[in-house]
């Protein structure tokens, strides 16, 4: 083998880790139990996330170039007197300063914990978690974020949710930290997917804010599923890390805790996010709710939004637009109005009786609770017909889209197109081409990344 083609071995670090904030109450029954309910594949998501949260603050989104220079890390729960620690070898050494974990990751790390092995055993085994029903699903929303301690129940609405991609222009990025600036002079918290870009702005936005307005309790909440940690490291700024057992778990989590909802520039996970929210404040049962959505970024991002509001406009009716606004390179203006329309969250939930911290009150049904597996059966399945009321048009509108990307993205459903050929569609061919149209404007706009970077068609509608 060559000099060159040996990898260089990065430094790390073999310690011993013990819990502070969560997890740091656990009986001996608890201990076992945690250690003895957990199969090999959730030992091994864990171990994946675990060195995820380690890499907390590295700049690269290649989780395999991750997993490859730490092949040999490995984690192991061990029981002692006093509850749980974890015993870790081959640590990535970044995570530690002067030989001592940085408290932030160490955090972060008993949060996957608590909930990847701990409440996610709890969920999957007691029967008072029936998550195959809506209700059910909500109650086990609620409990893994009250066990999180981020729900704060005495203090007014002050949560903003934001959404965006991962992998945004510095231009973007530099306008989601002045959004975040704006919010935090507002005294508002913020939370986000916990990872980079357009989900790190806004925090690091805030944080100066908060510290001008002597902000001492600020909220940095971060909810991710373990899909996406284990590629995507935390940001260094959420103080609140929560991860929720699946895709629709943890946007019902966003639409439940948050008190109104930024859209930042993004790619095909933001537009599948927009879809989801559009789909519940559309629907009869939630005409009461106020929800406040705003899409904003600077003149440069001026076309994905018009991209995404043809999407929405053309397949869902003009009318839809009442429920967000469009701000385009005026961060000020687009803090102003979601901290104005926050207040009248406040007075809503206050007339209707809802809680401040979790709105119960939102009607989230079974279709957008259920998690969609993308298979040539399942994509066969939708109806995608203007015929349909908006909010349910709007779910499988989402579920579609997600079987597209799948189709043109994603590993696995890459390979399924090659094997079973291209994805079936039923519906009306304006509605679906409509969706090839918003998705070639993605790619060509660089929101999408692609084997090649050439965009291919992996469905074809079926005839009538």
């Amino acid at each position: 083998m060559n000099r060159t083609d040996v990898v260089p071995r990065k430094p790390t670090v073999n310690t011993e880790v013990t819990p502070y904030g969560t997890l740091d109450l656990l009986s001996q029954l608890e201990v076992r139990n945690l250690r003895e309910t957990a199969d090999s594949r959730t030992l091994e998501l864990f171990r994946r996330c675990a060195l995820a949260v380690l890499n907390t603050g590295d700049e690269s989104d290649d989780a395999a170039a991750i997993f490859d220079a730490y092949h040999d890390f490995s984690i192991e729960i061990v029981q002692r007197t006093r509850g749980v620690k974890l015993r870790i070898q081959n640590a990535p050494a970044g995570a530690f300063v002067d030989g001592r974990i940085i408290e932030g990751i160490r955090q972060h790390l008993f949060a996957v914990l608590r909930d990847l092995l701990y409440i996610g055993t709890e969920i999957e085994t007691n029967r008072r978690f029936d998550v195959n029903t809506g209700p059910g699903i909500t109650d086990a929303v609620f409990h893994i974020l009250k066990q999180a301690r981020v729900l704060v129940p005495d203090e007014r609405p002050n949560l903003v949710v934001c959404w965006g991609g991962h992998s945004i222009s510095r231009g973007e990025y530099e306008y989601t930290k002045e959004v975040g600036y704006h919010l935090g002079l507002r005294g508002l918290d913020i939370c986000t997917g916990c990872g980079p870009g357009a989900m790190k702005g806004p925090m690091k936005g805030a944080a100066i804010g908060h510290v001008k307005q002597r902000k001492s309790d600020a909220r940095y909440i971060g909810l991710t599923e373990p899909g996406i940690i284990a590629a995507e490291p935390p940001n260094p700024m959420v103080n609140n890390l929560v991860v929720l057992p699946d895709i629709e778990k943890r946007l019902e989590a966003f639409v439940r805790m948050g008190h109104g909802i930024v859209v930042f520039p993004g790619g095909v996970g933001t537009a599948e996010e927009v879809l989801y929210l559009l789909g519940l404040l559309m629907d009869p049962a939630n005409a009461d709710q106020k929800y406040p959505v705003i899409f904003t970024g600077p003149a440069s991002s001026a076309p994905y939004f018009e991209s995404l509001d043809q999407l929405i406009t053309s397949t869902l009716g003009e009318h839809v637009r009442r429920v967000y606004k469009i701000v385009i390179d005026d961060a000020q203006s687009a803090a102003q109005w979601i901290g104005r329309r926050i207040h009248k969250v406040q007075g809503q939930r206050r007339t209707s009786g809802d809680a401040y911290y979790f709105n119960w009150l939102l009607n989230v049904p079974l279709a957008s609770q259920r998690p969609f597996q993308v298979t040539h059966e399942n994509v066969a399945a939708l109806r995608l017909k203007r015929d349909m009321e908006p909010h349910e048009l709007a779910v499988n509108l989402r579920r579609a889209f997600s079987a597209i990307v799948t189709g043109n993205v994603k590993d696995h459903g890459i390979r399924m197109i090659r094997e079973r050929g291209p994805f079936v569609l039923h519906g009306d061919r304006d509605v679906i081409e409509v969706l090839d149209k918003v998705l070639g404007e993605f790619v060509t706009q660089g929101r999408m990344k692609l084997p090649g970077a050439r965009y291919e068609c992996c469905y074809r509608l079926a005839a009538g």
